[in-house]
């Protein structure tokens, strides 16, 4: 049996409003240790790593005085970079995933194509300013952040849900299913794509 190249990747991003490190490995356990300064961020991000069998290890100095967006926004782009630059040509990929995911009430629904064209279409029906010190506007933000930086088609909805928290954290948990079924290795050789490239 071939021995299979690992699929991680490091990012660094450092600007004037966010300094990021971020380390991640695909075929992990879901081990996660994830320091942004936003408790509620912390808890989304860990969740997808967990529940997408990603190891990950990230941590984030944000100009949090400002606000939490800047600090929300890179570190979706720093994973989706990682995430991207861990697939590689995305050959021997399951290429598409979906996924339901349910948080007592709440009920979410995610579906992804490793295609290499950013696409996120992010209805979470959220009706709470924040969520602890993240905006909830800043909720799906993420996703579609992420969705960009990884050069992937993502859609993600919230079926049903009365609490705000529960329909967060229902979207990023079918979120991390869905891409953990798109990217797993599926024994096949060659790009899963009738043009022959992911790009």
């Amino acid at each position: 049996m071939p021995v299979l190249a690992p699929r991680t990747a490091r990012t660094d991003r450092t600007t004037r409003e966010t300094e990021i490190a971020l380390e991640l490995d695909l075929d992990g356990t879901g081990d996660a240790d994830v320091q942004t300064g936003i408790g509620f961020l912390d808890h989304l991000l860990t969740a997808l790593a967990l529940h997408a069998r990603f190891d990950l290890r990230l941590t984030c100095r944000g100009d949090l005085d400002v606000d939490d967006h800047h600090t929300a926004e890179d570190c979706a782009l720093a994973f989706g970079a990682a995430i991207d630059a861990a697939l590689g040509d995305r050959s021997g990929i399951a290429r598409f995933g979906c996924a339901h995911a349910p948080l007592d009430e709440a009920l979410a629904r995610a579906v992804i194509d490793c295609s290499g064209r950013p696409f996120a279409r992010v209805v979470l029906g959220l009706t709470r300013e924040r969520l602890g010190a993240l905006s909830c506007e800043n909720v799906g933000h993420v996703i579609a952040s992420l969705a960009t930086a990884a050069r992937l088609t993502v859609h993600v909805d919230v079926l049903t849900g009365d609490n705000d928290h529960h329909r967060a954290e229902a979207a990023f948990k079918a979120l991390a299913l869905a891409m953990r079924a798109a990217v797993m290795r599926d024994g096949s050789a060659g790009v899963p794509s009738t043009k022959g490239v992911l790009a």
